[in-house]
């Protein structure tokens, strides 16, 4: 995840922590704890701990056995594993196999999807953990039952510590509303080693501490509560883009594919092209003698995001990548033609006069030979400035105003047309800038009148609220 950095963590933390496995796992004599991380993965502490606190067995493996399925699963079964904790990437590679021994699971470092916990989670325990390296590995946990549309939420705080779900002003959000998680508790490092700066940005005084000197971690994660007191993970606030001026979250289009019946594993990312425009790419693994198709997801995924969510390719791969400590290696992903990446939809001929001037102007104004109705004016190569001259050669050709943001909500030749037609029935004919005179002297502003202004505003640092 960059460059390494040394954290201090307390002894106490994982002591906590591994008293919590030992009540929530039921681990003691006899059973069989798999080593899964690498020693060299603050997530190793995790599972050795588990096993020296309890008295169970630690079963070790070696890179060779955790990188291909089938070895792990001989693995699992002839040393027969009864506790395993691994990434849902991982978990999504292995063969499924009857493995009676295995009693709990638990995935963590990445959202576990719904398919994954309907295959292995019948009649076994299985836990989806959540925790930063920072809050000695684990700070909340939810048992999954049941069947779910949507990735199970990472739980409630674990004991000793404390969750809470914050604005950029450190005020809490309320439930359903975005914001970054932070922790606070038993499990917090005393901070990175040699990075003063670093341990100051993310650890920060506690202001709602019932402790003096209680500090809050902030994760970098987004989350939300849910109306039953659950949280849930929604991605990292760095995998926050902003394409064609909308704020999109990563995760929430990720999520959209996972429960679609064939993808197993997904991974959605948002480069630039050499202009700066940034692009979404789905990056899909399909479930063995699966096939897909890019305007099978397209159109799937149209379905349940609105248009600018939509990614504008899609790159299939047996498998996903992943780092030795099993996560997607987003840098071994092999890179999308971002300049030819045209996307062109079912052809369907312009059908009124309108339809078919609008074709022109986006033939000319993107260099197309051929564009149908249906055609999506980014997916084509469109961005922003383009955007701009093609609402201007609207108002010239049409003599109505379009907003601009209409464009980025209707961004196919359909549906430009009939905001066009709409706008000609409602006779809305383009503005003219108005010129006012101006008494210079009257618009003098005293300074005392800005102290009061800035004083008010939203840049005080102050957070805004509605009622």
């Amino acid at each position: 995840t960059g460059k390494p950095k040394g954290t201090m963590l307390h002894h106490r933390g994982a002591l906590n922590l591994a008293t919590l496995q030992k009540n929530a796992f039921k681990v003691g004599p006899g059973s069989r704890i798999l080593q899964f991380a690498s020693l060299s993965f603050d997530a190793a502490t995790w599972e050795f701990l588990m096993a020296l606190i309890s008295g169970s067995a630690l079963v070790l493996t070696s890179t060779q056995t955790i990188t291909d399925g089938q070895a792990l699963v001989n693995l699992l079964e002839a040393l027969k594993v009864s506790t395993m904790t691994i990434p849902p990437s991982v978990l999504a590679v292995l063969p499924k196999s009857e493995l009676p021994d295995l009693k709990t699971i638990i995935t963590a470092g990445e959202a576990v999807s719904p398919e994954l916990v309907k295959i292995w989670g019948q009649e076994r325990i299985f836990f989806n953990a959540y925790g930063p390296t920072e809050t000695t590995v684990c700070a909340s946990m939810y048992e999954c039952s049941g069947e779910y549309e949507m990735a199970p939420p990472i739980g409630k705080a674990n004991p000793n510590f404390k969750l809470y779900i914050l604005d950029e002003y450190l005020q809490p959000q309320p439930p359903g509303v975005p914001g970054e998680l932070c922790v606070a508790g038993v499990g917090l490092a005393r901070g990175y080693l040699n990075r003063p700066e670093l341990t100051a940005e993310k650890f920060l005084p506690n202001p709602y501490a019932t402790e003096t000197g209680e500090r809050i971690y902030r994760t970098g994660d987004l989350a939300r509560w849910l109306p039953d007191g659950n949280v849930e993970f929604m991605g990292r606030i760095d995998h926050q883009v902003k394409v064609r001026g909308f704020r999109i979250e990563l995760g929430e289009i990720e999520a959209a594919l996972s429960r679609h019946d064939k993808i197993k594993d997904q991974i959605v990312l948002a480069p630039a092209d050499k202009s700066g425009n940034k692009r979404l790419v789905a990056y899909i693994a399909t479930k063995k003698s699966q096939e897909a198709t890019p305007a099978e997801m397209r159109d799937y995924l149209s379905s349940q995001l609105p248009d600018y969510m939509v990614p504008a390719i899609y790159i299939f791969l047996e498998d996903l990548p992943l780092t030795p400590n099993g996560k997607v290696d987003r840098k071994a992903l092999p890179k999308p033609d971002l300049e030819g990446a045209v996307i062109h939809r079912e052809y369907i001929a312009p059908r009124n006069e309108t339809e078919e001037k609008l074709i022109t102007i986006v033939t000319e104004l993107l260099n197309l030979e051929k564009v149908g109705v249906l055609d999506n004016f980014f997916e084509l190569g469109g961005h922003s400035l383009l955007a701009t001259q093609f609402m201007s050669r609207i108002k010239e050709i049409f003599q109505v105003e379009i907003p601009l943001m209409a464009l980025f909500e209707k961004p196919t030749i359909e549906q430009l047309a009939t905001a066009v037609i709409e706008a000609q029935a409602k006779g809305i004919a383009p503005t003219k800038p108005q010129i006012k005179r101006v008494d210079r002297g009257s618009r003098r502003v005293k300074r005392s009148d800005l102290n009061k202004r800035s004083s008010s505003g939203p840049g005080n640092g102050k957070p805004q609220t509605e009622n």
